[in-house]
């Protein structure tokens, strides 16, 4: 009836999506996971494969993955409802894109203070990016706001009215800056359980703020002034009257 023979085989097989699938488990130790799964996926791309079979990520290395993706479309949606908000309360399109320009500039900081500290990327430093998006634009707003006023109530040109506002502006500025900085030096320098987990939070936030609020008042005025030059030629171009400012006077004719 039949031939019987010894040999080794799975104990159980396993099915994932109705298919076969047999699992390779592995812990890491001293690196991030999301190094060694870039690593792994690497080899993986230089693997010729019987046909039939595929290699895919799981585990933590897929629940990474789903989070990452979570958190960057949360900090992609903030960034809008920032932008709509700012476009409500100035009443205008462009003047909210010079403020927009200081999110970028915390992430050069972040960078370096995770470099600096030997962290990675990860979900809390992530978290940190997401909480300086509001917190950097603050500086910005500062500065632009006062420029408008100083320019729209007083009648000064929009150069001196940017020199005005960041002269005046800087010391709340660097109070504030000065204020979240020693707020998070306990989670960046914390330790006891938990505290490898929770200070990358910390740096990221720290090299932030720290970067952003040097870059802001130098950059901003400087982006501000060349979009208003920018948006005073379409302006023109277009036939359109320049608003009454002391740079741009608006003469009427005289009447009977």
């Amino acid at each position: 009836m039949a031939d019987i023979k010894e040999g080794v085989g799975p104990a159980v097989i396993d099915h994932l999506n109705r298919e076969p699938v047999v699992n390779v488990e592995l812990n890491t130790s001293g690196r991030a996971t999301g190094d060694v799964s870039a690593d792994i996926q690497k080899l993986l791309d230089n693997m010729q494969l019987p046909p039939g079979v595929k290699a895919t990520l799981g585990g933590d290395a897929e629940s990474q993955t789903e989070v990452f993706g979570a958190i960057f479309a949360a900090l992609g949606l903030a960034i809008l409802l920032m932008y709509l908000i700012l476009v409500v309360q100035f009443g205008s399109f462009l003047d909210p894109m010079a403020i927009m320009m200081s999110l970028p500039l915390s992430l050069i900081g972040v960078m370096l203070a995770l470099a600096v500290t030997g962290y990675t990327i990860n979900l809390m430093s992530l978290i940190g990016v997401i909480l300086l998006m509001g917190i950097v634009a603050k500086n910005a707003i500062l500065l632009i706001d006062f420029a408008k006023w100083a320019r729209e109530e007083r009648g000064l040109p929009l150069r001196e009215s940017l020199i005005e506002a960041g002269a005046i502006r800087l010391r709340p500025i660097l109070m504030t800056t000065f204020a979240l900085i020693a707020g998070m030096l306990p989670i960046a320098l914390g330790t006891g359980e938990g505290a490898q987990f929770r200070a990358p939070m910390g740096v990221a936030i720290i090299g932030g703020v720290i970067t952003s609020t040097f870059l802001t008042l130098l950059v901003i005025p400087t982006f501000y002034e060349v979009m208003d030059e920018v948006r005073g030629k379409f302006a023109r171009r277009a036939g359109f009257r320049a608003p009454q400012t002391a740079e741009h006077p608006v003469v009427a004719p005289a009447g009977d």
